[in-house]
This record gives C-alpha cells, structure tokens and sequence, in this order.
C-alpha cells in the first residue's frame, strides 16, 4: 500500500492557489477539469515530492457551502525554520493562528478554513519573540 494523496474541497481555486503555491510554497502538479461530473481536480506538492504524498485542491463548479473543515482534522508540513516560515506567511497577509511560541509547532488555516500545520524540522529552535508571548488568534 502507498498513500497517494488527501483531499479538501475550495470555493475559490484563485485564493487557494495563493494560499497552497505563492504563501505555503507548494506547486502544481497537473489539473483535471471533469465537465460531466462538473468539477476540477488540481494536485499540489512541495518542490521535489511529487508523487509522494500530495494534496488534491476538489473545485466544485456548483457553489455549496462547506463548513470550517474541523472535522477534516490538518494538513502537516515540515518547514526549515518556524520563524522564517511564519515570518514571510504574516508579511503576505496570513493570519498566524498558533503561533510557534515553543519554537516547534504553528498553525494557519488555507482560505477554505483547512487548519495547516507546521513543525520546524529537526526539533524546537529555542523561544524568541514576538513568537513566544505572541497569542492564539481565532481558531486553529
């Protein structure tokens, strides 16, 4: 068995692509656009990880609602640097939801409300400000 890939629905392909590709750093890996089913597939993975465990961006043609995705749980990413990452994500409009007060661990959420989880690779890099007194923002 191989895990292939994880699915979230989007309302706006526009606004998740910005999220995923431009803030996040993930790429496209191809699209598929189902006219009979109504619906457009589009694959996302970090640089060099294609094919290994990607994200599938579902775009329903026919709005619907979808709710906050908790029941979805989070996506999970290893970055270089916690700070760095969380850094450049607030620059371009990202709200930091967990901030890595510990120095390990953040959360944002995608435009669809998808929580995203990032860790710092190899472990906790030591506290530091603004991070660690820097508070919990809506949910995560």
């Amino acid at each position: 068995m191989r895990f292939l890939h994880t699915m979230v629905r989007v309302t706006d392909v526009d606004k998740s692509l910005d999220f995923y590709c431009n803030k996040l750093g993930l790429k496209e890996v191809r699209r598929k656009d189902v006219p009979q089913g109504r619906y457009t597939l589009i694959f996302l993975a970090p640089p060099g990880q294609e094919g290994v465990a990607e994200i599938e961006l579902t775009h329903n043609w026919d709005p619907e609602p979808y709710d906050e995705g908790r029941n979805f749980g989070h996506l999970a990413f290893e970055v270089e640097d916690i700070y760095a990452t969380c850094e450049r994500l607030m620059a371009s409009g990202v709200t930091i939801n967990r901030p890595p007060r510990d120095g390990y661990m953040a959360f944002v959420r995608s435009p669809d409300n998808i929580s995203v989880e990032l860790l710092n690779r190899g472990g906790p890099k030591p506290p530091a400000e603004p991070w660690a007194s820097m508070p919990n923002t809506g949910k995560w």
